[in-house]
């Protein structure tokens, strides 16, 4: 095809995406955005489809259609349980929590994940360091985005560092718009076009690529066998897969893009409606990924399709084989899949900040300060900061999204065990050893990070057992030490009385 042509189609696309997209997020500020709750949260009013899409669109990123596709390229169908694991087990803990947490959110006013650690527990100190180290852990996940974005333009023969300009400006422009209710409107808007390009890519793969190269699925699954990337290949390890897999379970309760969209559906039955259209999706969305990803790997086993050492750009080279509209048409899927996610993720660190640190602390000295004008502030700094970061190119997109969730991993136990026990939580004991087992659970990964690299610290083991493992133990351990102690102290209270 003709790279003229193509890039032509490209541009073309994108610029209908970024029209489409701004016009929706300028819409959407009819609902009003008038405090923080309305800015970060939607003014926790969103319908069953719009709660799904957003979740399922904050989900889905720059990871699935770039990384993951890579990943199964690269490793095999171990990379379907890796993803599937997650979608199973996030699932299973909306199942049983969504619906308390949803109605805790609605009665305290909740808007970030650190305000309800921080209310919960009845600590402030809880959400400040929770607050601060969305800041940092989440960089990473975002870079990788941005990343995602960068070598898709790359792929196309563009400069990276554009790629990792234009994701900034999309991030920057929605967000400072209308905030939560514009990336709610975006998201829907996204989420669509995310499926339908992923839809449509498998189809055009079985029934137009394939036969052009006289090849068919069977003998694709064949080659697949003969090589062993139908089964584990050595790269899935058990101390591997569970050091990739134990992060992305808890997901769904650590990370604070997605604990926020618990407190936005507007009832119970558009809750119900969120759990069950994400899971569809998810399904749906993550069996293509990994199918176009074993497929080319299958076709550079028959020698038609080029080895790819960098497996990151497997997508960007496989669509360059097909016609510049409908290949510029999936590759703008990958942007809203990028931007959608960076967007919530921002949104989220941002919140965390406005409310623990911002509202809390500096509205009680100036009465006259503007949260809404410090969030957009806030934005604008952070996105800055993750442009900077994508444009080094630290590490493949999958390490640099897991590495996010193990650096946040040790928020799970002390976020299920506030869920469980929402009273009993705020015991000194309890509040002291939940206190200590973040700091401690999170200061471990985050050190490790910058000095051994972002895959080593995910791989490394003892015992068999990856640091995720270990780091969950730890923090387990130091929880049921605060209740037993806490237990004590209420015995030794009672024997007085």
């Amino acid at each position: 095809m003709s790279e003229t042509s193509f890039l032509i189609w490209f541009a073309g696309m994108l610029i209908g995406y970024i029209v489409a997209g701004t016009a929706l997020a300028i819409f959407s500020r009819r609902y009003g955005v008038r405090t923080s709750a309305d800015y970060f949260a939607a003014g926790h009013r969103l319908g069953g489809l719009m709660a799904s899409m957003t979740y399922a669109a904050t989900t889905y990123s720059a990871f699935m259609m770039i990384g993951l596709v890579g990943l199964a390229y690269a490793t095999g169908s171990g990379a379907l349980g890796f993803e599937l694991s997650y979608l199973i087990a996030t699932l299973l803990l909306l199942g049983v929590f969504s619906k308390k947490v949803w109605k805790l959110g609605k009665e305290k006013g909740w808007v970030s994940a650190s305000e309800m650690l921080s209310d919960l527990y009845g600590s402030r100190f809880i959400g400040l360091y929770t607050g601060s180290l969305y800041l940092v852990a989440l960089i990473p996940y975002v870079s990788a985005q941005f990343i995602g974005i960068g070598k898709i333009f790359e792929g196309l023969g563009v400069s990276y560092g554009l790629g990792v300009a234009v994701a900034a400006l999309l991030v920057l422009l929605w967000v400072v718009i209308g905030g939560m209710w514009s990336k709610a409107t975006t998201d829907l808007f996204q989420g669509i076009w995310m499926i339908s390009a992923a839809i449509y890519f498998v189809l055009w793969l079985v029934l137009g690529y394939l036969p052009s190269e006289k090849v068919n699925l069977p003998q694709i699954a064949l080659s697949l066998t003969r090589t062993g990337y139908s089964g584990l290949t050595p790269f899935w390890s058990i101390s591997t897969f569970l050091a990739f897999t134990i992060p992305w379970w808890f997901f769904s309760v650590t990370n604070p893009q997605v604990v926020r969209k618990l407190f936005m559906p507007s009832n119970e039955k558009s809750l119900k409606s969120m759990i069950k259209y994400f899971g569809i999706y998810g399904l749906l969305y993550t069996l293509i990924v990994v199918f176009i990803g074993l497929t080319a790997r299958g076709l550079t086993n028959l020698n038609i399709f080029p080895k790819v050492t960098d497996r990151d750009l497997v997508t960007p080279l496989l669509l360059l084989r097909l016609d510049p509209a409908s290949a510029s048409f999936i590759y703008v899927s990958i942007v809203a899949a990028a931007v959608t996610t960076a967007n919530s993720i921002i949104l989220s660190v941002a919140a965390s900040f406005i409310r623990d640190v911002y509202e809390k602390m500096v509205l009680r000295q100036v009465g006259n300060a503007r949260p809404i004008k410090a969030a957009d502030l806030t934005v604008v700094l952070l996105t800055l900061l993750v442009a900077f970061i994508a444009y080094l190119r630290p590490s493949f997109i999958v390490e640099m999204s897991v590495l996010s969730s193990l650096i946040l991993l040790p928020l799970a136990p002390v976020t299920l065990a506030a869920w469980i026990y929402p009273i009993k939580v705020r015991g000194k004991a309890i509040k002291f050893s939940a206190s200590i087992a973040v700091v401690a659970g999170t200061l471990i990964p985050l050190i490790l990070a910058p000095l051994i690299g972002a895959k080593r610290t995910l791989t490394m083991s003892w015992f068999s057992l990856p640091l995720s493992a270990w780091l969950l133990i730890m923090v387990t351990a130091l929880l049921v030490a605060g209740f037993i102690f806490e237990q004590g102290l209420a015995s030794e209270n009672s024997k007085l009385k």
